[in-house]
């Protein structure tokens, strides 16, 4: 790629009042419309008594600030980004980043609350109206993690040092997927930098796991998490919502004595990193096994916490093969074990690695800190409370478009999708009394982009 002109012959200037950055916010604000984002914050987000006005119109300026986080907005500054050129003309009610600041500080933790009410039921509305989480799939998993989000001053309300042993604020969330999906979130919560992962985490579930019934989802769910989720609350919020667990689980003194009562010809060899196949035994050759026994958990509390179910284990040889020494190979195989305890109706070859698959919240993780949760902007807790479950809709609603666009944006990541789909230049013309977008010639996303318009109820100029 080379450019064609010398600098002596390009110029620049900022005087095109027609032309838009991003044309994709069209559909996608159509569609939040559609599932009624915002008459569900009007109907739940009251925040009375709040000073300067700030609690005024909550609808207008939650769509202000999802609307800038599904263009990248990541930092309350950055929320003019919807204020250029001709998007006047396309939106209205657009509030200036002063106005969304204030607003945000005036949240409450009774008003997040409410804001995170709106935000299920719109989740619901989503899955109704576009189908982002099929109803027909077998199996529904349910994955709970938690993640310390670095933050750069003590001045912020709730931060401090946890485990990570960074200065931050730690979040959690809740996902909803099947083998066909993506992630979608489902619920989310904000709490203070030295809170523990499993704090406050059952009635979080006991929130999502309502969220997904809502949904219209019948089929059983299964709820994954790590070892620090490995709590008979968990246990008994899956167990009263109908859901099983698979809960990653420490070994301690007690899981090692139950481990060594497995046999030895229990143990059989899975896929694992450089597995092979064996084409005449028809088995895997590999330093994984997996193994399982019937194990009966939280004995120290009271007897109706008791849970009886099977504990799956997975072996590892060598922590890493390149440090032995030639010639010194070890005598006696020493492994490092992986424990689920789980009350899934998967069989052995089936449980383990399904269990694995609860990484896939890391993605999540990392779609939202691509975007709207590249920081959390505000010095007030509450603030960056309400600023999160923000972007948990708006990283929904994202999905959800990619969704209506294309079998490949329904599991891109979400800055694929917005690269694709929304940050798409467009310049406005008045033929009429039609408003029409021109967009640039050969898109090499054109038909997804036609898709996910259509779809929203609007029509291509023919």
């Amino acid at each position: 790629m080379k450019l064609f002109h010398s600098p002596a012959r390009v110029f620049a200037a900022f005087d095109e009042p027609n032309l838009i950055a991003y044309a994709g916010l069209v559909p996608v604000i159509r569609l939040a419309e559609r599932c009624d984002l915002p008459g569900l914050v009007a109907e739940k987000v009251r925040l009375t008594g709040a000073k300067n006005g700030a609690g005024t119109a909550a609808d207008a300026k939650v769509m202000s600030i999802v609307g800038g986080m599904a263009a990248g907005a990541d930092s309350i500054d950055d929320l003019d980004v919807l204020r250029h050129g001709g998007l006047a003309k396309l939106f209205g009610g657009v509030r200036a980043p002063s106005t969304l600041g204030t607003f945000l500080r005036a949240f409450t933790w009774g008003h997040v609350r409410q804001l995170e009410s709106a935000a299920r039921a719109f989740t619901c509305n989503l899955a109704a109206h576009t189908g982002f989480v099929p109803k027909g799939d077998e199996v529904v998993f349910v994955d709970i993690d938690s993640k310390v989000k670095q933050v750069y001053g003590p001045s912020k309300q709730g931060a401090s040092f946890g485990y990570t042993k960074v200065r931050g604020l730690h979040f959690q969330i809740v996902t909803v997927k099947t083998s066909t999906c993506a992630p979608v979130i489902v619920a989310t919560r904000l709490r203070k930098g030295s809170a523990g992962s499993g704090k406050g985490a059952a009635s979080l579930l006991r929130e999502a796991l309502a969220t997904v019934r809502a949904m219209g989802i019948t089929a059983q769910i299964v709820v994954r998490a790590d070892s620090a989720y490995f709590s008979h609350k968990v246990v008994d919020a899956c167990r009263k919502a109908g859901a099983r667990f698979s809960l990653a689980v420490a070994v301690t003194k007690t899981i090692r004595a139950a481990i060594e009562t497995i046999r030895a010809d229990a143990w059989r060899s899975i896929k694992y990193t450089d597995a092979i196949w064996d084409e005449e035994e028809e088995r895997w050759i590999s330093d994984a096994e997996i193994a399982e026994i019937e194990f009966t958990a939280f004995t120290s509390k009271k007897k109706a916490f008791h849970t009886s179910a099977r504990l799956i284990v997975r072996r590892v040889k060598r922590l890493n093969p390149k440090t032995v020494p030639e010639g010194q190979s070890e005598l006696f195989a020493v492994w490092r074990h992986h424990v689920i305890f789980t009350d899934s109706v998967f069989v052995l070859t089936d449980a383990e690695p399904m269990h694995r698959d609860h990484a896939a919240v890391e993605q999540v993780f990392a779609d939202l800190e691509d975007s709207a949760l590249a920081h959390l902007p505000s010095g007030k807790f509450t603030a960056n409370a309400a600023w999160l479950t923000l972007a948990a809709t708006a990283y929904n609603l994202t999905r959800a478009a990619g969704h209506l666009a294309s079998a490949f944006h329904a599991r891109a990541r979400t800055g694929t999708i917005r690269r694709h789909l929304i940050n798409v230049p467009a310049r406005i013309a008045r033929p009429g009394r039609h408003v029409v977008l021109h967009l640039p010639q050969r898109w090499r996303w054109a038909d997804d982009f036609t898709d996910l318009w259509t779809a929203t109820g609007q029509r291509m100029q023919t």
